[in-house]
């Protein structure tokens, strides 16, 4: 597809047809609180989540075609999905404000825990600054820099070749929830009535050194964490994430886990009174393996973020220089300048009173977080749209490194400040892939940016009661091999280092952040030195560096998932074209609430 549509694909607003329906926002509300689950456990799982645009849109069509046909109801129509679209992918990545790294790194570092209303209301507060920014940046960036937005253009598509092939989506769903089912009967029987036990080839590595003294003399693959384990949800991430992601998460996993975790074991490093002979050692290893496995993942997302930097600033002095390239549609439900300052002036405020209010931050550091994330926000969503990739963890450790020089040793800053430029990086690129769905199908950007904002609001509300549920203790809970955590530990390791020094790192793990630095920076440069064809091939460096705070058989499940989605790619091109995204979202989505309701029938019988 073009990257670079010419204006003629740009379709004249549609002020006939239906668009902000009652049913449009209720049915996205709907479907964001059962997705938005999904992303949240999945993020604890392994840092991941997944774009539920197209979800949503297959899912309402199939659930309004029911009552058409049985109900004689009046027609879902194209742009009513897109505002149901709009409303429940808000709604479902409402996890980039804080609920899957910040949040629960403070409670662990400070014990702070907030209650499920002051939670909602700071989630809340955070990606309403996202949505603000993208809708100033619609202008220049859609319809003056006529950036990709492939997430966007990809949605418009799927939502015309619903309405042109309806039969097509209704196979589709079918998959899904197929997938889904099977997924969640798994993912039940495992937790409730027959656990069903990972499994183990019974291989071991011989040790000398340290565990020898300890009585130990040999570490196991199971040790290791190299077991396939039974979960459908990581074979369907897999799916999702390609063949490239899959590989780097492999090698980093055999790197991690299977070089350099014994290696460290028979340094000493490593109090082996922790390890037991038939346990899982994650735990252990993991406090060490984390660090050069964060400092891989910062460096390389912050070097592919200054490679980016270039490309922006040229694409932004390009389209100053080239007025006659404008495109402006006469769309009569523009947003009014007004509007937008009103709403810039309103979440400022909001987010500045939140901080203060909420973890005692003063006005100043509060008033630059916010304008930082302004910022922050504006480069997130241009490097969104000409890649698809939201460098949201880049521009909070762009934070959390700022507010770390400036007020180093305060804990409750550095994460949540950092927190404000995340949640607004990560809503103002989603409202801008939505909208760019929305200029291609010819919808009004005014309805979309409100039901942005209902998308929002049920995120919050439903995001912090379900993160509460599943982790009421983030002290004890997370970071462990039921929840890992990666982007909660890589958030905390940050701060720690800025709280404690190098008295946070542990020993031994200061020559390997600085080897993983190095590479890091290395790999992405030369990655954006080759022609594509060579840097296809070249592992992903914060992909391999996830792969050090995850359990190794989660990486084996998903290099599973990404191999199986490429050989159906390979052999079976045409049916993987239609189903293969349908049933890796199903699987995901199965497992993910069939989890999270595992969790509440505990808590309630």
């Amino acid at each position: 597809m073009s990257s670079h549509p010419p204006t003629s694909a740009f379709p004249p607003p549609n002020t006939t047809h239906p668009q902000l329906t009652l049913r449009a926002i209720a049915t996205g509300m709907v479907l964001g609180a059962l997705l938005t689950p999904c992303n949240i456990y999945s993020g604890l799982k392994i840092g991941w989540t997944f774009n539920m645009s197209i979800t949503a849109a297959l899912l309402s069509y199939a659930f309004w075609k029911i009552f058409e046909t049985t109900a004689q109801t009046e027609r879902w129509g194209l742009l009513e999905n897109n505002i149901n679209q709009t409303t429940a992918s808000s709604a479902a990545s409402i996890i980039s404000s804080g609920l899957v790294a910040p949040v629960p790194a403070l409670a662990i570092l400070t014990g702070e825990q907030l209650p499920w209303s002051l939670l909602s209301v700071w989630v809340f507060s955070v990606s309403l600054i996202g949505i603000v920014v993208a809708v100033g940046l619609r202008q220049q960036m859609l319809i003056r820099d006529r950036l990709p937005f492939p997430a966007g253009v990809a949605t418009a598509e799927t939502v015309r070749e619903i309405y042109g092939k309806g039969g097509e989506a209704l196979a589709r769903v079918k998959v899904l929830l197929t997938a889904g089912g099977i997924a969640g009967i798994i993912k039940i029987v495992n937790e409730t009535f027959l656990p069903i036990p990972k499994m183990a080839t019974g291989l071991a590595i011989p040790l000398k050194g340290a565990l020898n003294k300890a009585g130990l003399s040999t570490v196991s693959f199971s040790n290791l964490g190299f077991v396939l384990d039974p979960s459908l949800l990581m074979v369907g991430f897999g799916a999702i994430i390609g063949l490239r992601a899959g590989l780097s998460l492999l090698i980093g996993a055999i790197l991690a886990w299977g070089i350099i975790g014994p290696w460290v074991l028979t340094q000493g490093w490593i109090p082996a009174k922790n390890l037991t002979p038939d346990g899982y050692w994650f735990g252990p290893l993991v406090e060490w393996l984390l660090w050069p496995g964060v400092t891989l993942m910062v460096m390389a997302s912050l070097t592919s973020f200054a490679c980016s930097w270039g490309t922006m600033v040229t694409g932004t002095m390009l389209s100053r220089k080239s007025p006659s390239s404008v495109f402006t549609p006469n769309d009569p439900f523009v947003i009014p300048r007004q509007w937008f300052v009103i709403g810039l002036c309103i979440a400022l405020v909001f987010a500045v009173v939140t901080q203060m209010t909420l973890f005692n931050i003063s006005m100043g550091i509060a008033i630059l977080a916010v304008l930082l994330s302004f910022v922050l926000a504006i480069v997130a969503g241009r490097v969104s749209g000409e890649t698809g990739i939201t460098p949201i963890g880049a521009m909070g450790k762009v934070t959390q490194l700022t507010f770390g020089f400036l007020i180093p040793g305060n804990v409750t800053n550095n994460l949540m400040a950092a927190n404000v430029t995340g949640g607004a990086a990560g809503q103002c690129a989603d409202l801008l892939h939505d909208l760019k769905t929305g200029l291609l199908l010819g919808a009004s950007p005014r309805f979309q940016a409100l039901a942005q904002i209902f998308g929002v609001l049920t995120g919050s509300l439903v995001g912090s009661a379900v993160y509460l549920v599943l982790i009421p203790d983030p002290q004890s809970m997370l970071l462990t091999t039921e929840w890992p955590a990666p982007a909660v530990a890589t958030w905390k390791a940050v701060a720690e280092v800025f709280q404690l020094g190098t008295e946070a790192i542990p020993p031994g793990s200061l020559l390997a952040m600085s080897i993983a630095g190095f590479l890091g920076v290395g790999m992405v440069v030369l990655g954006q030195s080759v022609p594509p064809s060579i840097s296809r091939w070249i592992p992903s460096a914060s992909t391999m560096g996830l792969a050090f705070v995850i359990p190794a058989w989660n990486s084996l499940s998903l290099f599973l998932g990404a191999l199986l989605g490429a050989f159906l790619m390979r052999y079976a091109k045409t049916w993987a074209e239609r189903f293969v995204m349908a049933l890796a979202a199903g699987l995901v989505a199965g497992e993910s609430l069939a989890g999270v309701a595992s969790v509440l029938v505990k808590i309630l019988f």
